[in-house]
């Protein structure tokens, strides 16, 4: 239980107190976080006005409605869909368990997709393609950083496109990115080199560490967006023996990897034979996240790099 006793008027500010006391005490993590952002939706305020209303008293009807989020929250539910938003790379996404909730680690691939599209100076427009968009995180957080380029979206999933179709409305994006349901590549009916760069956030899980996750993730999130099959990396595969038949030559390929995964995505690239030296870009801590690989130029061009 909370080591904070039970105050005789609940007080924006003390219900906060209680609440951050009482998820310490069943782990729950970034407890003061999620207590804010729990009142937030209960009080329908935004978080500033928790602070410049701090000692307001709370309505029965309103702590009726916060408990009722902290239980869920207790549960195991993570605090995304209990919201039904999450911020990524400032903008507000809807989100349900239809999609994967957006990780900090995937704006490493937004950052370096913005990297790759303002580094083309001739003054073209590029094709780019979001692979499994999901909330549509990557796609849209791209159209709105460069948006004279472009944007198209796959998902297999009907509801997840429903979900990044709204996001992309909500974000005013909604006009600059064309989504179209289907698995991977499948979802363009043909083989055809139209993109300059692909960008992916695959599942890259093995499934037989999918139950050693945190049940927030393994019992809530879905298990297809998360599943990369025996090794992890089945989607991964898929995706780079497909790529070079739909990008143009010197196009781009990024692909968010797991952690420690990264030598044997080289040895995938030399066995497919259709790429230069891959490149990777490192997350926060540390471990080799994004790889970002390019179309050989003419046969022959590929990388004979070893992996280290």
């Amino acid at each position: 239980m909370s080591t904070e006793p039970e105050p005789s008027i609940w007080t924006i500010l003390s219900v906060l107190r209680w609440t951050t006391s009482y998820f310490v005490s069943r782990g729950i993590d970034s407890p003061r976080t999620t207590a804010e952002l729990l009142l937030t939706r209960a009080l329908y305020l935004d978080k500033i006005d928790l602070y410049l209303r701090f000692d307001q008293p709370l309505q029965p009807a309103e702590l009726s409605t916060f408990r009722a989020l902290i239980k869920r929250r207790i549960a195991g539910e993570p605090t995304a869909y209990i919201l039904g938003t999450k911020s990524f790379w400032n903008q507000d996404l809807i989100v349900t368990p239809d999609v994967l909730i957006p990780r900090p680690e995937t704006e490493h691939l937004v950052e370096a997709a913005r990297r790759y599209l303002q580094s083309t100076g001739d003054g073209r427009d590029r094709a780019v393609l979001d692979l499994g968009t999901g909330t549509g995180a990557v796609v849209l957080a791209l159209a709105a950083e460069v948006s004279r380029h472009r944007f198209f979206a796959t998902d297999r999933s009907l509801r997840a496109l429903a979900i990044a179709r709204t996001n992309a409305r909500r974000n005013h994006i909604d006009a600059d990115v064309h989504f179209i349901c289907g698995h991977w590549f499948q979802a363009l009916g043909s083989d055809r080199p139209i993109f300059d760069l692909v960008v992916s956030n695959p599942p890259y899980i093995p499934s037989g560490e999918i139950e050693n996750l945190p049940p927030e993730i393994r019992q809530h999130e879905p298990r297809n967006a998360l599943d990369g099959g025996p090794d992890g990396l089945s989607a991964v595969r898929e995706i780079l023996s497909q790529a070079p038949f739909h990008l143009r030559a010197g196009g781009s390929l990024m692909l968010e990897i797991g952690a420690g995964q990264h030598r044997t995505v080289q040895s995938i690239i030399r066995q497919v034979g259709k790429y230069g030296c891959p490149e990777f870009v490192k997350d926060y801590s540390g471990h080799k996240r994004v790889l970002q690989v390019t179309v050989a130029d003419a046969p022959g061009h590929g990388c004979g790099f070893n992996a280290n």
